[in-house]
């Protein structure tokens, strides 16, 4: 899913210089649970959680859907982690985990056990069509910006209803991205059944991709989530 910040500097602070973020500042998020090593090719059983920064004027491929800048990938093996990370993810260790229940779908994402990212939605079922596309990804390794398209296919729900993204953990790096209230979602699906490949090879984007000291050392490095006695979360609104 995708929706407007609540912090939009913050937001165009976490994008490195050689990219535009989205004039709106959108925010993407994506969780997903890979259910067993039979749906992978070598990577076996995971599940994941990417967060970042929509950008301006770099689409994917048919120029419906903007590029990404990922700021967090969160997952739950070394397997995947040593993996995305040789592609220059931000990648670090954590556990996605989905649960439905009736037409109530609860996803949530934890880093060293402590939730981070809960969403909320009302789901229908499966519908009858399929979906196909390709996204268009970019990272940061040794200097210098890479560019990756995704290609995907997606049977989603025939319903799909957010009631909330929550971020709850003020302290963590990931509350930067944190949705306004109130709330907006610019786009977002659910599909029980998501078939997606990375990408073979990377492409070298013209530019260099320096971020500014304060964020290769605070906010984008890998945190250790400290529990509060008290927490504030986004307040949930019906969309």
């Amino acid at each position: 899913m995708s929706w407007l910040p609540a912090d939009p500097d913050a937001v165009s602070a976490l994008v490195p210089t050689g990219l535009q973020p989205h004039p709106d500042r959108r925010v993407f998020l994506g969780q997903c649970v890979v259910d067993d090593e039979s749906q992978t090719s070598g990577l076996g059983a995971y599940d994941l959680t990417y967060l970042g920064a929509s950008l301006e004027g770099v689409d994917a491929p048919g120029g419906a859907t903007p590029g990404g800048w990922w700021t967090h990938y969160i997952t739950s093996t070394e397997r995947v982690l040593g993996y995305v990370r040789t592609r220059g993810f931000p990648a670090y260790p954590g556990r996605t985990t989905l649960h439905v229940r009736a037409d109530t779908l609860v996803t949530e994402t934890e880093m060293d056990g402590v939730p981070v990212i809960r969403t909320r939605c009302r789901v229908g079922e499966t519908g009858h069509v399929i979906s196909s596309g390709q996204s268009r990804y970019f990272t940061r390794r040794d200097g210098r910006l890479l560019s990756s398209i995704y290609p995907h296919l997606v049977e989603p729900v025939s319903h799909f209803e957010v009631e909330s993204v929550e971020f709850l953990e003020p302290e963590h790096p990931t509350y930067a991205l944190r949705p306004a209230n109130p709330f907006t979602i610019v786009s977002g699906f659910y599909s029980p059944r998501v078939a997606f490949a990375y990408p073979g090879s990377v492409t070298e984007h013209p530019g260099e991709a320096g971020l500014p000291d304060e964020q290769v050392g605070g906010a984008l490095a890998a945190a250790t989530v400290r529990r509060r006695d008290t927490r504030v979360v986004s307040r949930p609104v019906r969309r």
